[in-house]
């Protein structure tokens, strides 16, 4: 059993979801974790590719660090299971350690022999990822106040995001000047401080009973409790529809960009068009969350991103920016409301397991649409493509919409 401990028990009334948070000291924590962790690990991930090809001159071996970091996130549920064998704080710290001395070893890779090194070193870091999700989810729900959990979740969204906006840049610049070693040192020293950040919380744990059935039974028990949830089942499966379409979507931006008759290069601003979206509903998720309740959100954001795809095949400026803004507003909603209801409706024993489940079930179906996206970009004109995806979309969300909007009788009216 995990106790939560808070500073202040107005944190609820808070007017704002910014100072909801912060007024809530672990809360506050947690983000600022987000926020340094996030930062590293965005520098990092523009680097390793910029950093294979350099060594390869192989654009397919670039690609492969991508590869390399989602991979395990098709173990998610057995490896999720972890968060549930063992105190989740301790375990939240070793996975923000292990991946800091992990990175150091890959000063030794200054050739394309040693890019195996690169590569084993990348998918451990998604290992700890996985790993560090799950138990950071689990701990989340027993040290935030339960009716903060929305506007973390979408602050949560907002950090990483911002991070993306301005991580890349900064790791291209280091990389540029001092060579892909100095990114990982950087890296490295973010997760250091992340787990002093995690280190400083004050929650209350006892140790996990000891597991009954083995690992295999312990892991499909999770795997049940999802599936059976009336509740959750809907919105996990409509996140990994949205996240295939996005993938599917995303392989076509450079054609949207051609389309448009500009250089590659312009895909960069459309990226920041569509960052600065999703910092905005981050923002605002929380009270839209308390309004709406989580599947009529998912809902609503699913069918603007629906619309957004469907119009980029316009071939207007003002319309592709238009739709990029609209992605970002849109895309993240259906997982800010999935993260959330997994959150406050799983029985803690099981939240390790259930979480990491969950996200393999969202995000894996990324990695797919991005494969066939590839495919399809190639063989299909945009005007047909993108519109179909947007029907797809559409039809996702109507199915995601209840008949009726649900009571959630956990979450407190805001003031």
């Amino acid at each position: 059993m995990t106790t939560r401990t808070t500073d202040t028990g107005e944190a609820g009334r808070a007017p704002w979801p910014l100072s909801r948070v912060l007024r809530d000291r672990n809360a506050g924590l947690y983000l600022a974790g987000v926020v340094v962790s996030g930062f590293g690990s965005s520098a990092l991930g523009l680097a390793a590719g910029v950093w294979v090809k350099d060594l390869t001159g192989s654009d397919g071996l670039a690609a492969l660090c991508l590869l390399a970091l989602w991979a395990p996130t098709l173990a998610g549920p057995a490896l999720g299971t972890v968060a549930d064998r063992v105190r989740r704080k301790p375990l939240l710290i070793a996975a923000n350690l292990l991946p800091a001395g992990l990175l150091l070893t890959l000063f030794a890779v200054d050739s394309r022999g040693a890019l195996w090194l690169l590569f084993a070193v990348l998918f451990l870091y998604g290992v700890a990822g996985v790993v560090q999700d799950a138990a950071e989810s689990a701990l989340v729900a027993a040290a935030v106040d339960p009716g903060l959990l929305g506007d973390f979740n979408g602050l949560r969204m907002t950090a990483n995001e911002g991070m993306k906006l301005v991580a890349p840049l900064a790791g291209a610049g280091l990389y540029a000047a001092y060579g892909g070693p100095s990114v990982a040192a950087l890296d490295a020293a973010t997760f250091v401080l992340a787990t002093g950040v995690y280190a400083a919380l004050r929650v209350r744990e006892a140790s996990p009973e000891r597991p009954s059935v083995n690992w295999r039974r312990q892991t499909a028990e999770g795997a049940r409790c999802l599936w059976g949830h009336p509740g959750l089942r809907p919105l996990v499966l409509a996140g990994g529809v949205t996240m295939l379409c996005a993938g599917v979507g995303g392989a076509t931006l450079y054609a949207v960009v051609d389309n448009l008759g500009r250089s590659p290069a312009y895909a960069g601003v459309l990226y920041a068009v569509q960052g600065a979206g999703s910092v905005t509903v981050g923002i605002l998720s929380g009270p839209a969350l308390r309004r709406l309740g989580p599947r009529r959100f998912g809902a609503a954001g699913i069918a603007l991103f629906a619309v957004a795809v469907a119009v980029r095949a316009v071939p207007s400026d003002a319309v592709v920016w238009a739709s990029s803004v609209a992605v970002g507003l849109g895309l993240p909603t259906v997982l800010i409301a999935a993260s959330t209801a997994v959150q406050r409706e799983t029985p803690g024993p099981l939240l390790g397991r259930v979480s990491a489940t969950a996200n393999s079930l969202v995000f894996a179906p990324n990695v797919l649409g991005l494969a066939a996206g590839a495919a399809l970009v190639e063989t299909v004109g945009l005007w047909l493509l993108l519109p179909a995806l947007g029907t797809v979309l559409l039809a996702t969300a109507a199915a995601l919409a209840p008949a009726r909007r649900p009571t959630d009788r956990r979450t407190p009216s805001p003031a």
